[in-house]
């Protein structure tokens, strides 16, 4: 008798069975870089607004120190 360990599975589908099922995954695939897409544009948004107030206020602070350390004393005040 032949040993039928060394066999692989196989399984017979129908291709249109086959073909409805990878278009559903693709569907899904489409909706979840969607979300991901968008979850990463808030992110970067936060990230942005972040660095915008940080690089505001350092510009303000170095606006503020060359008035009162140079441009006072200029005019007396």
């Amino acid at each position: 008798m032949t040993d039928r360990s060394d066999r692989v599975p196989s399984v017979v589908t129908n291709p249109d069975d086959f073909n409805a099922v990878l278009e559903k995954l693709n569907q899904i695939d489409e909706k979840i870089e969607f979300v991901n897409s968008e979850v990463a544009q808030r992110i970067g948004k936060k990230v942005g607004r972040d660095i915008g107030i940080l690089y505001g206020a350092v510009a303000g602070i170095i606006i503020f120190l060359l008035y009162v350390l140079f441009l006072a004393p200029m005019l007396g005040i």
